[in-house]
């Protein structure tokens, strides 16, 4: 439980390894995408990119989870979503380095989390990508960057899991206090 009490969206959300491979509805899907697109940037420069690939086209789901490192594709293969978040580098309107870019790319995921949460959805934010993979196979441009991947999906059963993976499953959802994380005058 949170203290003090925030937004039922946020304080329910987790990062769950086990997913049902329960089809997203493709209208949900767009309000998801549309979430995005609404996130504040930067300048507006709006550096987030997604590629995607949903369960229902077996040979671009298993490409996508190809570009996961392989303890996240032990899971993630059940979701019925997967993306990778790329960010652009660089300015539009000058093509300076913009070094806010992927701060950014992570509002646009929130919004994502957020909205999917809305709809009964659960998302994982994962680390464990492989950029050179990701760059070769979606011939990602050299001023962007692949940044993370997400997966969606609807809670599955944790005992399809690895047992290690259900144990992790099973842990408690921990936080660092605030008084670690927020300085008032000082750091």
């Amino acid at each position: 439980m949170t203290k003090p009490n925030i937004h039922p969206l946020l304080a329910d959300r987790w990062s769950p390894l086990a997913f049902s491979s329960k089809p997203i509805d493709p209208d949900v899907l767009a309000s998801l995408m549309e979430a995005a697109r609404w996130a504040p940037s930067c300048f507006n420069e709006q550096p987030w990119r997604y590629i995607y690939a949903t369960i229902d086209d077996a040979a671009a789901h298993a490409q996508l989870l190809s570009c996961l490192v392989p303890g996240n594709q032990a899971w993630a293969a059940a979701a019925p979503f997967l993306a990778i978040s790329v960010a652009c580098t660089t300015f539009a309107a000058n093509g300076k380095p913009n070094s806010y870019a992927w701060h950014d790319v992570g509002q646009a995921t929130m919004s994502i989390v957020v909205e999917a949460m809305h709809h009964g959805i659960f998302a994982h934010q994962m680390g464990g990508i492989l950029p050179d993979r990701v760059r070769e196979l979606y011939a990602i441009p050299a001023n962007f960057n692949p940044v993370a991947g997400l997966a969606l999906g609807y809670y599955g059963d944790r005992a399809q899991l690895p047992e290690a993976l259900q144990t992790r499953e099973a842990g408690p959802r921990t936080r660092r206090p605030a008084d670690e994380t927020f300085f008032l005058n000082r750091f």
